[in-house]
């Protein structure tokens, strides 16, 4: 019987396709081949290697030791997170469809790589890596769309801010502009970071559609176009990477965490989903789009769609909001932080909102998100709403404080990254979107990074407590 690693490598039409990228690398020149994945926290991982061996990483792959997936750190015991140093390696192979030059360094390309267990393991010899979370995304978003006829497709909000750097070349907690929201004089100063942001991204297949400037100082947002959920997340990693060159090239620093300044808003990365039948501009239809009189209630996928988000909104919290920082995010309260379990119609003040009719925004989600886990767990959470018939119930218009000074009882999302743990530990259906290793590589990294945060005395500690006594 033949393993997943055989069949993905002997797939139909896959052998023209590498000797297709081998001939468009002597073609172009291409010199230089950055091999890589994603870890559990979003970050790009990988080898380089010169590019004329192409053919052997898309054939028999690359190894890397599997503790690669946690980003190779060890927790505050001193111990391997995810995978001790006894641990096999994993097989790294090439997906031939990712293959791109870089626009910056026309003699390096990159591709993305799905991960395998070693073909010689005596356990699942040859398996997919369900540390992956990649391929752990494409492989849940597949079953669902076998199971249901249904697919994801997703659209993100990926703000983030541009902070200056020092003498040194540091980065400081000073943005590159002041503090005015959609201020088009703002947006222009940034200009130059934006044309080359956009120009590189429209090199690398996203399709740029619109920006703004946001509230906060240094803070973009600029919009590629929606796709279907593994394109988008694979779109928003490469943005990541486009901006980190573009400040490398013009002398700034893009921040993705979440909250680097109190008293105006943080960086958000808003999902926005709808469930499809089929491809837009193949016939198919959009099964969030209202079916009655009403045009701000979805059809009926639509609300059991929201039913299980809302069911599972705890857990998803932890994939949303992962990281300690996430926090201060929810705790600054007056920018719209969506911290209470509801969903309304254009209503910022709950964690869901109808942002336009089809199309569904997840609010409680920010820029240090891993949109492979995140994307997975709402197929999950919507998977089981469509299963079990849940009713969100109607939607909330009221602003949201409003409604609970006159009697309505909503509860909050996790307002800890400790917090929204347990609720992830204790749910089924959101964790089946980490299988395998996933859920326990995952809860290792971010236990011990809550840990290491209680473990730890701050700033404010000193200045609160240093002198309690006497």
């Amino acid at each position: 019987m033949s393993t997943d690693i055989e069949r993905f490598i002997e797939a139909e039409g896959r052998q023209d396709q590498v000797t297709e990228i081998k001939r468009q690398i002597e073609a172009e020149g291409i010199q230089y081949l950055y091999c890589q994945f994603v870890s559990v926290t979003g970050r790009i991982m990988g080898k380089g290697i010169p590019a004329k061996h192409f053919e052997t990483i898309a054939n028999k792959g690359f190894q890397l030791v599997y503790g690669s997936t946690a980003n190779l750190f060890v927790d505050r015991h001193g111990q391997y997170i995810g995978y001790g140093a006894e641990s096999r390696e994993l097989v790294g192979v090439a997906e031939t469809d990712t293959f791109c030059k870089l626009p910056w360094d026309p003699k390096t390309a990159r591709v993305f790589c799905t991960l395998f267990r070693g073909r010689e393991e005596e356990v699942d010899g040859g398996a997919f890596l369900t540390s992956d979370c990649r391929g752990n995304l494409r492989r849940i978003h597949a079953e669902f769309e076998a199971k249901t006829g249904l697919h994801l497709r997703a659209g993100t909000e990926p703000e983030m801010m541009w902070l200056k750097l020092d003498a040194n070349g540091k980065p400081t907690v000073e943005g590159l502009t002041k503090p005015n929201c959609y201020h088009i004089d703002q947006f222009a100063e940034l200009q130059p970071l934006i044309h080359r942001v956009v120009e590189y991204g429209e090199a690398m297949g996203l399709d740029m559609i619109q920006g703004d400037h946001e509230d906060a100082p240094g803070q973009l947002e600029l919009n590629f176009n929606f796709d279907r959920a593994e394109l988008t997340a694979d779109r928003l990693t490469t943005y990541r990477q486009i901006c980190k060159q573009v400040g490398r090239e013009l002398g700034a620093f893009p921040c993705f965490m979440p909250k680097p300044f109190m008293g105006v808003s943080a960086n958000g990365c808003h999902h926005n989903i709808s469930l499809w039948t089929g491809e837009p501009d193949e016939g198919g239809e959009n099964k969030f789009m209202p079916e009655g009189d009403d045009p701000q209630i979805p059809g009926a996928i639509g609300m059991k769609a929201i039913g299980g988000i809302l069911e599972h909104i705890d857990a998803l919290t932890c994939l949303g909001s992962p990281t300690v920082n996430s926090y201060r995010r929810l705790w600054d309260t007056g920018f719209w932080a969506p911290v209470f379990a509801d969903w309304g119609f254009q209503n910022r003040t709950t964690a869901l909102r109808i942002s336009a009719p089809g199309r569904f925004e997840y609010r409680s989600v920010d820029s240090a998100v891993n949109p492979y886990l995140t994307f997975a767990a709402l197929i999950k959470a919507m998977d089981d709403g469509l299963d079990r018939n849940l009713d969100p119930g109607p939607p909330e218009e009221r602003n949201i404080y409003e409604a609970m000074e006159a009697g309505k009882d909503v509860k909050k999302i996790p307002m800890s990254l400790g917090e929204a743990l347990k609720a992830l530990a204790a749910d089924e259906v959101v964790k089946s979107a980490l299988p395998g290793d996933m859920y326990r590589v995952f809860e290792h990294y971010k236990r011990d990074e809550w840990e290491r945060f209680m473990a730890t005395v701050t700033d404010w500690d000193i200045e609160e407590y240093l002198d309690i006594l006497p």
